[in-house]
Order: structure tokens, then C-alpha cells, then sequence
């Protein structure tokens, strides 16, 4: 499933490619939302925004599209007429005079009013974007600590986007090796300093995926190790997907286990819980 550093950079294309203009036609390919088919056509496209995961296009008419890619949706910035989704379903076209943005495969789209959307029964459960620069790593911290979350397994609500919006997978296996921390840890188990420390790497490091374009490894390491031949993909992760790998860190094999339902990768040395 594509993760907020993902979705907020085909936010980012989107709303380049068709963010102030005014769309000649708006076609939803479920039967569903045929009802809403010449809708937004002639309508100016004011804002393409993302919240976490979801996708919201503002619309002059009041009306706002929301999506979710969910574990297959793409979008796609294309030349009007290209359709480049393969064998992918096409859900829904956005199309201006000389920019289309395409979304395939996404099962949940939905047509809200915008000023209604603080009531979506998604959005209003998330917790702060690790995106936004208003977001702060003392409140990460707090968080952590509070009621509702200071007794849980880490590995197991890291990805709960009513704790923060936008993290998936890899950026929990990812941050938890940044911290040193297991997966079966708790936040009051953790001294002041273990979790002022991954708090900041809740931020920093979906933060430096986005600028990166997935990076999440050291970014000077990463670079050598393509200049060496290695792939972007081989290259790109410290513990995520490197199963029986040497730990960068300390030379340990990498081990892959389960954590609140989901494939967890970690260094067992530079993450063994505390005795």
C-alpha cells in the first residue's frame, strides 16, 4: 500500500498538472458514483490535497472527490488520451484541456461536500500528518505517552493512523530500527530520551522518504551502494524487505517477523529488547 510519502508526491503531480484549471469532463467508473457523471464538468479544480493516505480534489461547485488507494490504486498524470494502466480498472478521470489525472484500481472513492468533510468517518479519526510542518515532534512525544496509547505494542500501532497519518509498513520497520527499539516494546516502557528519539523519527524519516523519492536508508549509504550496482529498490531500505541480509549497523541477520498482523523486519542485535 502506497504510504504518505507516495501519496503526498502523486499530490504533488496532480495538483501540478491540474490544480487552478477547469476540467472538461469528470467521469466516475463506478456504477455507483455514475450519478454524479457531468457533475464537475466546466468546473474550476481549486485545491489537490492530501490528508495520510487520502486524496481530496476540491471542486468551485462545493464539492470535494476523496480517495483512497488503498492496496492497488494508482494515479497517473498523462496527455489528454493516454490511458497507460495496463490491465488496471480505471475508477475515475479528471480530465482539463491539456492534462488528465487518472486514478486506477482505488475501490474507495467517494463525492462529499467540502465543508462537510471535518465528518468523513476516515478523516476525522486521524491523528497528525507526519507530513505537515506544523506537526512536531513534542507532540508525537506526548502522544506516545498519553492514555491511549502508552501501554500498546509498538509494531502494533505504529501504522494506526488515528495515532499519526501516513504511516505504513515500511516506515515502521524502518523507524524502529532508526530508534533501536522492538517491535514488542511499549511507550512507557521507554526512558525520556528512547522516546523523545523516535519521535523525531517518526517525522524525519517519512519526511526524507518524500524528498528522496523512498529512501529511507542512510542517504550517503544509499548512494554508494548504487554507484556500486546495487538497484534503487535493494538500495533504498536499512531493514525493510532485507530478510537474511547483514545488518548495516552491527552485521546481524536481519529477521522477518510478525507484528500487529503485518511482515516486521528488524536487526535483533541493535533492536533486542531490553533484558
Amino acid at each position: 500500500m502506497p504510504e504518505g510519502p507516495e501519496i503526498r508526491r502523486a499530490r504533488d503531480d496532480i495538483a501540478a498538472a491540474i490544480e487552478g484549471k477547469s476540467a472538461t469532463r469528470v467521469i466516475f467508473f463506478q456504477p455507483a458514483l455514475a450519478q454524479w457523471n457531468g457533475s464537475f464538468d466546466g468546473e474550476k479544480i481549486l485545491m489537490v490535497r492530501n490528508r495520510g493516505k487520502a486524496m481530496l480534489t476540491d471542486f468551485a461547485n462545493g464539492y470535494s472527490i476523496y480517495s483512497h488507494n488503498q492496496l492497488y490504486g494508482r494515479w497517473s498524470v498523462v496527455e489528454p488520451g493516454e490511458t497507460p494502466g495496463g490491465n488496471r480498472q480505471l475508477r475515475l478521470a479528471i480530465h482539463t484541456a491539456d492534462k488528465s489525472a487518472l486514478l486506477y484500481s482505488a475501490s474507495n472513492i467517494e463525492v462529499w461536500p467540502t465543508t462537510e468533510l471535518h465528518s468523513h468517518p476516515f478523516l476525522k479519526k486521524l491523528g497528525p500528518d507526519v507530513l505537515q510542518e506544523s506537526t512536531v515532534a513534542e507532540e508525537i512525544r506526548q502522544r506516545l505517552l498519553s492514555a491511549t496509547w502508552r501501554g500498546r505494542q509498538l509494531g502494533g500501532f505504529l501504522t494506526h493512523q488515528s495515532f499519526v497519518a501516513g504511516l505504513g509498513n515500511y516506515l515502521r520497520c524502518e523507524i524502529l530500527f532508526a530508534a533501536g527499539l522492538h517491535p514488542r516494546q511499549r511507550p512507557r516502557e521507554l526512558s525520556r530520551e528512547q522516546c523523545k528519539l523516535l519521535a523525531e523519527k517518526i517525522l524525519a524519516l517519512p519526511r526524507q522518504s518524500y524528498e528522496t523519492g523512498g529512501i529511507t536508508n542512510d542517504l550517503h549509504r544509499a548512494e554508494e551502494l548504487m554507484q556500486a550496482g546495487r538497484s534503487f529498490e535493494a538500495a533504498r531500505f536499512q531493514v525493510f524487505r532485507r530478510e537474511g541480509e547483514p545488518c548495516y549497523r552491527c552485521g546481524a541477520t536481519i529477521l522477518l517477523e510478525k507484528h500487529g498482523g503485518q511482515a516486521c523486519y528488524l536487526c535483533p542485535a541493535c533492536q533486542g529488547l531490553a533484558s
